[in-house]
């Protein structure tokens, strides 16, 4: 699940044009922290996944994998 979701997460934010520290800072995260999410080095807590959903206009499902949409 981990890999499913660094990918997707570094997916969105490249479509987006954004860098990691653009993304940390708009979810109150540290870009380190950030950075441990999107190399699948680090799983994040329920709610940061909820903030991550949202701040991409995806649904926490699409960010695990369990979706493709």
């Amino acid at each position: 699940m981990e890999i499913i979701l660094g990918k997707r997460l570094k997916e969105l934010r490249i479509e987006q044009k954004l860098s990691q520290r653009e993304v940390a800072d708009a979810l109150g995260l540290n870009s380190v922290t950030y950075l441990h999410y999107e190399k699948a080095q680090r799983e994040p807590p329920l709610s940061v996944l909820a903030d991550m959903a949202k701040f991409f206009g995806v649904t926490i499902d699409y960010l695990l994998g369990l979706s493709d949409y």
